[in-house]
C-alpha cells in the first residue's frame, strides 16, 4: 500500500472516530490497534501497546501530576481571591485597569499551574462578574480572560512543554526558560491592546471610582497576598535555571511548597486537600490517556515507515526552509481548531521535529513556536478548550457565539506574538543559553 493511500485511510478513519464523539485517546488509539492487527496480525497489537506503555515510562512525565497538584493546592486555598483583591485596588483606578489586572493575574496563575483552565475558570468566576457589573465591554472582558488563561500553555511550568520534551528528547528545563520572555511578550501585547482600546473607546472599560479604592497603606498590605506564590514561582524556576534540580524534581518542590504555604495560611483544610487531589487525579488521567491513545496511533504510522519517508520527501523540496516552517505552523493551526493540543503534538511532532533539525533550526526555538501555536489552539473556534471552560462559568445570557467573537482579536494578537518570536528567535533562546546546565 502506498504512503499516500495509507495516510488518507489512517487519518480518515481517525477523523471519523473523532467525529463520532469518541475522546481523542480512545478514538485514535482504537484506530491504531485495529490497523496494527490488519497489517501485522494479532502479535503486533501487543508490540504497539508495549511501545505506547514504554512512552509512559518517562521520568519527565512525573512532573505532570506534581505541577497540577501545585496549581490545585494554591487555587483551592483562595490564593486567587488574594491576588484579585490586590490587583483590583492597584489597577482598578486606571482606564482598562481591571482587564490589565486580570491578564496579569492569569500570567501569575500560568507560572503557578502550567495549564490554562486554572486562569480561565478562576477569573471567569471572580473577575468577569465585577467587570460586567461595571458595564465593561463584554467582548473585551471575555477575550482578556480566555487569552490570559491560555498563557498557562506557554509560561513555565507548562504541562505541554513537559509532553513536548518527552516526545522529542529536548531539554524540558530549556523549554521552560525559553517560554519566559515569549510568555511575558504575549501578556504585554494583551495589556497594550486593552489599554489602547480603553483610551480610544472609553466606554469599554471605565476605571473603578476612587472612593472604592483602599488607601495607599492598606494597598501595600494587600501585596503580601502576591508575595508567597511569587516566591514559590521564583524558587521552582530558579532551581531549574541554576541546574540544581531537574524539572521533575522542581515539580516536587513546587507541590510541597504549595502545601506548606497553604498550611501556613491556615487554608489547608481536609476539604481543600480532597478537592485539590480530586482535580489533580482527573487532569492527570486525561493527559495520560491522551498520551497512551495517541502513542498507539503514531507508533503504527512510524512502524509503516511513513515518518521517515515524509521527512525525506520534504527535505527534497527546493524551497526556502522558512516556507516549510510556515506550512507546519498552518497545519498546526488548522488542527488546533478541531483537536486537543496534546494529541496534535503526539501526532505531528515525531514527523516535524527531525525535519526542523535537518533544516538547521534550533529545536528549542521550534518547540517554543509550536507551543505558542498550541496556545492559539486553546482559543480557536469551534473546539478551543478555553471557550468551553469560559462558557461553563459565565452568566446564561452570554452565548457561545459571543465568546467566539470575543477571542478573535486575541487570536490575531497571539499570531502577531508568534511572528515576533520567529523574527527574533533570541527571545526564546537567550535565557536557555545561559542556564547552568
Amino acid at each position: 500500500m502506498s504512503l499516500e493511500l495509507l495516510t488518507i485511510l489512517l487519518f480518515g478513519c481517525g477523523l471519523i472516530a473523532l467525529a463520532s464523539g469518541a475522546p481523542i485517546a480512545f478514538g485514535l488509539g482504537s484506530v491504531g490497534l485495529i490497523f496494527s492487527w490488519i497489517f501485522w496480525g494479532s502479535a503486533s497489537v501487543l508490540h504497539i501497546v508495549m511501545s505506547a506503555w514504554a512512552t509512559m515510562n518517562n521520568f519527565l512525565l512525573i512532573a505532570v501530576p506534581l505541577f497540577v497538584l501545585m496549581a490545585n493546592v494554591l487555587t483551592t486555598s483562595r490564593v486567587s481571591e488574594d491576588l484579585y483583591t490586590a490587583m483590583h485596588h492597584w489597577m482598578g483606578p486606571l482606564r482598562g485597569g481591571l482587564e490589565v489586572g486580570t491578564i496579569t493575574i492569569c500570567a501569575i496563575f500560568a507560572a503557578m499551574s502550567g495549564i490554562s483552565a486554572v486562569g480561565v475558570v478562576t477569573m471567569g468566576l471572580i473577575a468577569l462578574p465585577e467587570m460586567l457589573k461595571r458595564k465593561h465591554d463584554k467582548y473585551l472582558a471575555l477575550g482578556a480572560i480566555a487569552a490570559g488563561g491560555a498563557l498557562g500553555v506557554l509560561i513555565p511550568p507548562s504541562i505541554i512543554m513537559v509532553v513536548y520534551g518527552s516526545i522529542t528528547g529536548v531539554s524540558v528545563g530549556k523549554l521552560f526558560m525559553g517560554g519566559v520572555f515569549p510568555g511575558i511578550l504575549l501578556a504585554v501585547i494583551y495589556i497594550i491592546y486593552a489599554v489602547i482600546l480603553s483610551y480610544l473607546r472609553p466606554e469599554v472599560s471605565l476605571p473603578v471610582p476612587k472612593d472604592e479604592i483602599l488607601p495607599f497603606r492598606e494597598r501595600l498590605l494587600l501585596l503580601k497576598g502576591i508575595l508567597a506564590p511569587g516566591l514559590l514561582i521564583i524558587l521552582v524556576l530558579g532551581v531549574i535555571y541554576f541546574g540544581v534540580c531537574t524539572p521533575t524534581e522542581a515539580a516536587g518542590i513546587g507541590a510541597i511548597g504549595a502545601i506548606i504555604l497553604s498550611a501556613i495560611g491556615g487554608r489547608l483544610t481536609w476539604k481543600n486537600a480532597q478537592e485539590a487531589a480530586a482535580k489533580t487525579f482527573r487532569i492527570t488521567c486525561m493527559v495520560v490517556w491522551i498520551i497512551i491513545g495517541v502513542s498507539v496511533f503514531t507508533h503504527l504510522y512510524e512502524g509503516m515507515g511513513a515518518v521517515d519517508q515524509i521527512g525525506r520527501s520534504v527535505l527534497e523540496f527546493e524551497v526556502n526552509r522558512w516556507i516549510i516552517i510556515a506550512i507546519m505552523q498552518l497545519i498546526l493551526f488548522f488542527l488546533g481548531c478541531f483537536l486537543d493540543p496534546m494529541g496534535i503534538l503526539m501526532i505531528t511532532i515525531p514527523i516535524f521535529n527531525p525535519i526542523v533539525v535537518k533544516l538547521g533550526f534550533d529545536p528549542i526555538w521550534f518547540g517554543i513556536v509550536v507551543v505558542m501555536n498550541m496556545e492559539m489552539a486553546y482559543l480557536t473556534p469551534p473546539f478551543g478548550f478555553n471557550l468551553f471552560y469560559l462558557k461553563g462559568v459565565v452568566p446564561p445570557e452570554i452565548s457561545m457565539k459571543m465568546i467566539y467573537r470575543a477571542v478573535v482579536p486575541f487570536i490575531a494578537l497571539q499570531a502577531f506574538g508568534l511572528f515576533i518570536v520567529c523574527v527574533f528567535p533570541d527571545l526564546a533562546l537567550w535565557l536557555p543559553g545561559r542556564m547552568m546546565r
